[in-house]
C-alpha cells in the first residue's frame, strides 16, 4: 500500500511467487500422437480450435484427437481432468479466443 496525500493507494497486482520451471522438450514429429484439445469455454475458444484442428489435421496425421472441456475459463482444470489429459494423450492443444 502506497500513500498519496494521506489517501491509502493500494495495488492491485498483488506478489505472484513461483519457482521457474524448464519448457517441457518438444517432440521431434507430431505425425502419430495422440492430441489432446482442451476448450477452456471462453467465448471464442471452441471457433478458434476449431481451425486449429482443421489445419493441422491436413498437414498432421494424429493417432488420436481426443476433445476435453474445461469447467469454467476462469478456473484451473480439475485434477481429474488434468490426469486423464496426461494419460492419454501425447501432446496439448489449447486457445483463449477472446
Amino acid at each position: 500500500m502506497a500513500s498519496s496525500n494521506g489517501i491509502p493507494v493500494y495495488d492491485p497486482r498483488g506478489v505472484v511467487e513461483a519457482a521457474p520451471r524448464a519448457i517441457a522438450p518438444r517432440p521431434a514429429r507430431l505425425d502419430g500422437l495422440r492430441l489432446a484439445v482442451l476448450d477452456n469455454t471462453k467465448w471464442n475458444a471452441n471457433k478458434l480450435l476449431r481451425h486449429s484442428m482443421a489445419r493441422l489435421g491436413g498437414d498432421i496425421r494424429f493417432a488420436a484427437v481426443n476433445y476435453y472441456r474445461k469447467e469454467s475459463f476462469s478456473r484451473l482444470a480439475a485434477p481429474e481432468l488434468v490426469r486423464q489429459i496426461t494419460a492419454d494423450n501425447d501432446i496439448v492443444l489449447t486457445a483463449i479466443g477472446d
